[in-house]
C-alpha cells in the first residue's frame, strides 16, 4: 500500500508538471484606436468692456471738478482710491490677465490634443 501511494503521488506529480511544461499559451492582445472626438467648445472671444471715465480729483482741482460735475447733472459721489492703491489695483488687472492667457493656451493644447490636424 505504501508503494503504491508513493506511486499515485509520482504520477500526480508528473501530471501536474508536465502540464506546465511547454504548456505556456500565448495571449494576443489586440487594441483599436478610437479617434478622438473633437472638442465643441468654441474658443473664448475677448470682452467687450465699456468704457470708463477716470477723473483725477486733487486738493487744488476738487472744487473745480465738483462744479463741473454738478453742471452736468452728475451726483458728486466719489469712490477713492490713494496712489499706492491704485498701483495695487493695476498689478490685480496684470494678473489676471496672465491667468487669462494661461487659460487660453492651456485651451490651445487640448484643441491641439484632441483636434490634431491631418497629416499631410
Amino acid at each position: 500500500m505504501y508503494h503504491i501511494n508513493k506511486i499515485l503521488a509520482l504520477a500526480l506529480i508528473v501530471l501536474l508538471t508536465g502540464c506546465s511544461i511547454g504548456g505556456e499559451k500565448k495571449i494576443k492582445i489586440f487594441s483599436l484606436e478610437k479617434p478622438r472626438e473633437k472638442l465643441d467648445y468654441p474658443m473664448p472671444t475677448a470682452l467687450q468692456l465699456e468704457e470708463l471715465k477716470w477723473i483725477i480729483i486733487t486738493s487744488e482741482n476738487a472744487q473745480e471738478v465738483f462744479k463741473k460735475l454738478e453742471e452736468a447733472g452728475i451726483d458728486p459721489v466719489l469712490f477713492g482710491i490713494t496712489d499706492k492703491d491704485y498701483q495695487v489695483l493695476a498689478r490685480n488687472f496684470a494678473q489676471i490677465r496672465q491667468k487669462l492667457q494661461e487659460t487660453n493656451n492651456l485651451l490651445e493644447e487640448y484643441k491641439k490634443y484632441y483636434e490634431p490636424e491631418e497629416k499631410k
